[in-house]
């Protein structure tokens, strides 16, 4: 397995000329590469430009709308409920950050659910969108039913990330940002690519036993719930889960369980349908809504540095923040550039020969 480096300026223009060659505005384009982009900085490589090709096998199977009419189909003072029209998901899911987050300047609060969306990304690029406001960010959406519940051995859950972001003041934000399953699809893709084997208790078979086999959801084979087996809390992990498809697709009139239409490729969508295209829940709270902002921002601080300061059981380790190891890459990747494996290098410039654009060198 070799490593190629790309400057964040490079694999930004790839990746808008992608989402141009599809036929997006410019300013939709521009945003979707954000998106993926930040995934890639970040080091949520499994979110990042390795999924560009997927994006454009859903387009070319008309199941994204390149240039959609979102609109707001049921509306309150703090609520809305959105169709994105089968766009992308890393344009829809921002449009409605920003509609939560302007409520939430007026109401101290702001919630939007969506429908007839599409996979949008990292969760934490949304809820970061309400930090830079003061603001507590919330945002999760469900996904290709991959994920069996406790006890089952069918697949009927997606991996379902939630994110909750929360606003610091001398340190960096607080991003809980994590799948509901005991592992992101994104990552067996990349042991995949890589010709690795996955830690156990992340897959099962289609038996409903143990594997390591990163290829096993293609022959049939189920995620595990976060908390891996009913002996390590996976009805956690499954309650969890449950909760985002409920809030992201229950509550909006969007697919639900095993009715979500997939964004793998060995899955093909529903023909029964419940509702519309896949959903997202997106939330923002004004923390001056519950004390003054800047008090908050201090006492995290403190909580920070409290728990930064705990014993741990290996000297040479220290308590990691949620959203730490996030922040710190992204500084590092912005500084020497964001590191692709040959195989995802080797797939975007086949896509780039595909659409007749420049590719990767």
């Amino acid at each position: 397995m070799t490593f190629y480096t790309f400057s964040e300026q490079q694999l930004r223009g790839f990746t808008e000329n992608v989402f141009l060659t599809m036929g997006c505005p410019q300013p939709d384009a521009r945003l979707a590469a954000d998106v993926l982009l930040r995934s890639d900085l970040r080091g949520i490589d499994s979110h990042g430009v390795a999924r560009l090709s997927g994006y454009v096998r859903l387009w070319e199977k008309k199941r994204i709308n390149a240039q959609p009419l979102i609109k707001v189909v049921h509306e309150t003072a703090t609520t809305a409920t959105l169709d994105g029209d089968r766009g992308l998901g890393l344009v829809v899911a921002p449009f409605a950050m920003n509609i939560a987050i302007e409520k939430a300047k007026t109401y101290g609060s702001g919630w939007v659910s969506v429908k007839n969306s599409n996979h949008f990304g990292i969760a934490g690029y949304h809820s970061l969108m309400a930090v830079e406001q003061d603001m507590i960010g919330i945002s999760m959406t469900n996904a290709s039913p991959l994920v069996a519940p406790t006890y089952a051995n069918e697949r009927l859950l997606g991996t379902n990330p939630m994110c909750y972001a929360f606003p610091a003041g001398k340190y960096p934000a607080v991003v809980v940002d994590m799948a509901t399953a005991a592992a992101a699809n994104g990552k067996l893709e990349i042991a995949q690519r890589a010709n690795q084997a996955v830690p156990e208790g992340w897959v099962q078979d289609a038996a409903g036993k143990s594997s390591i086999n990163p290829n096993q959801l293609k022959e049939g084979g189920s995620l595990l719930p976060l908390g891996s087996d009913k002996d390590h809390g996976s009805h956690k992990g499954f309650g969890l889960g449950a909760t985002v498809d409920i809030l992201s697709a229950v509550l909006s009139g969007a697919n639900y369980g095993p009715w979500v239409p997939p964004f793998v490729a060995f899955l093909d969508p529903p023909t029964d349908p419940v509702g519309e295209g896949i959903g997202h829940f997106l939330g923002a709270m004004r923390v001056d809504g519950f004390r003054p902002a800047q008090d908050f921002k201090d006492h995290l601080d403190n909580w920070i540095t409290r728990f930064k300061k705990a014993k741990t059981v290996d000297p040479e380790k220290q308590v990691i923040i949620p959203g730490e190891p996030e922040y710190n890459s992204e500084n590092e990747r912005k500084k020497n550039g964001i590191p692709l494996i040959d195989a995802v290098v080797n797939d975007l410039n086949e896509l780039a020969a595909k659409l007749g654009i420049e590719g990767l060198s």
